[in-house]
């Protein structure tokens, strides 16, 4: 059986056993009254409940889905009223009129008067007004499911975006890492082996270390280090790198990996450019509002052919995980592209 078939007849399962309950009662309380228990006290408590359940049901499937839930408050009271006085009358002249013999109606009840209406009337109000509360609190929960499953949904959505760039990062760094050992041994570098091993741990970062979504800020900026260090064996002496860090390293953490590819990209493009001296300049500025503001200039030449399929998946990856892993609030990324300069400012709220 399906939920909502199982759904279905647990409603109306539940609906029986009210109204069961509600005409016992009311058997109840014309019994005390009259001291009299025989099928026409059953008769009148269930004609009573026929008043009452009309009202309740045509409440919950008219007047508040085409009335309240469009806002329509004026209609929905005036209907309501009319509804509820309607029903108290029905109630009265049925038990009055065709029935009178047949209930043994008393001289209180065998003829109209408001007392009589206004005690069906607010009655009747108490059961519209009772499962109205009980729609309202169902109607709420079963909003706070769906919305409990559709977050659920996202951050499997999230969780396997994530998955996915981090999968395009790993291969997008060997790559280019490998083409740097690469060039160097062609030339038989000694440098070669001490290479080799660090890229080793570059690797183990990446692999091991960068799993989780947030790691901490002194292993990345280790690895950083590394990576430059890395860089900076395959450009010429003529080319002025400085790194500089600002401030001490705060004990925090944040998204692994997001500015690698900046490093990367600037390496990549930015040697050799059209003016004399060749430079990349790198900045870390430890704040003490929790924040990092991380900064790279390089210059860049004119005549660089990017290829369009396969340049940019660095930069276009760390966009899409920071706009995952980060509230708009938490970053602002800046990047400019003025020849002969190519620069990126990333001030990121650390964790």
């Amino acid at each position: 059986m399906t939920n909502k078939l199982l759904n279905k007849r647990n409603y109306i399962i539940g609906n029986v056993v009210f109204w069961v309950i509600s005409v016992t009662f009311f058997c109840i309380i014309f019994y005390l009254n009259s001291n009299t228990f025989n099928a026409a006290l059953v008769l009148k408590a269930v004609i009573t409940n026929i008043g009452f359940a009309a009202s309740v049901y045509i409440n919950l499937y008219v007047l508040i889905p085409r009335y309240l839930k469009q806002k329509s408050y004026i209609f929905y009271f005036f209907w309501l009223i009319v509804m509820l006085s309607a029903s108290s009358l029905f109630v009265q002249l049925i038990i009055i009129y065709p029935l009178r013999n047949v209930l043994h109606v008393s001289e209180q009840f065998s003829q109209f008067n408001t007392n009589t209406h206004s005690a069906f009337f607010f009655v009747t109000l108490v059961y519209v007004g009772f499962s109205s509360f009980l729609k309202v609190v169902k109607d709420w929960l079963a909003m706070q499911d769906l919305n409990y499953k559709l977050a659920k949904i996202e951050q499997q959505k999230l969780e396997a975006e994530l998955t996915t760039l981090k999968g395009q990062l790993n291969p997008h760094f060997l790559f280019n890492s490998l083409n740097n050992i690469y060039s160097l041994a062609l030339s038989k570098s000694d440098k070669v082996p001490d290479l080799i091993l660090q890229l080793s741990d570059l690797m183990r970062h990446i692999i091991y270390e960068s799993r989780e979504d947030f790691i901490s800020l002194e292993k990345e900026i280790e690895f950083v280090d590394n990576f430059i260090a890395l860089q900076k064996i395959r450009v010429s002496d003529q080319t002025s790198i400085i790194y500089e860090k600002k401030g001490e390293v705060p004990s925090a953490r944040i998204a692994p990996l997001l500015f690698e590819p900046f490093i990367d990209n600037a390496f990549k493009h930015g040697i050799p450019g059209d003016v004399n001296n060749d430079y990349i300049r790198i900045s870390f500025d430890f704040r003490q509002d929790s924040s990092v503001l991380f900064e790279i200039e390089n210059n860049y030449s004119e005549e660089e052919k990017w290829n369009k399929k396969h340049s940019g998946i660095g930069l276009q990856n760390v966009k899409q995980r920071l706009a995952l892993l980060y509230k708009k609030e938490e970053f602002t990324l800046d990047i400019k592209k003025e020849y002969p300069v190519f620069s990126v400012k990333l001030k990121l709220k650390l964790k």
